[in-house]
């Protein structure tokens, strides 16, 4: 169940940063409302999490996806650059996240 928490938390994260640039600067109050709503739930998923999983596997995955996730959100809707290189390290990412649970013993 803590690994079901931990990427419920990641994405929550990702959707918080998301209603962020949507907010336009907090003037928009329902993506701003979204973002705060996002940040609580991921917060809570976090620490679901962490009752059982150790701190730095969690924190690491929980990052990776967040990042990892609002690249690929970047690139698909906000027309960021999708660069042979950007690739490149958002597989990187991915790999040290995927590292971490391979090698956490959970």
């Amino acid at each position: 169940m803590a690994w079901l928490y931990l990427f419920l938390a990641g994405l929550s994260e990702v959707a918080g940063v998301t209603s962020l640039k949507l907010s336009d600067g907090y003037k928009n109050k329902k993506w701003t409302l979204g973002a705060i709503l996002s940040g609580f739930s991921s917060f809570y998923f976090l620490s679901l999490a962490l009752l059982s999983l150790p701190i730095g596997t969690a924190y690491g995955i929980w990052t990776g996806i967040g990042a990892a996730g609002s690249v690929i959100l970047g690139m698909l809707f906000f027309k960021e650059s999708r660069d042979w290189k950007r690739v490149l390290f958002l597989m990187m990412i991915m790999i040290g996240a995927i590292g971490l649970k391979v090698t956490s013993g959970h």
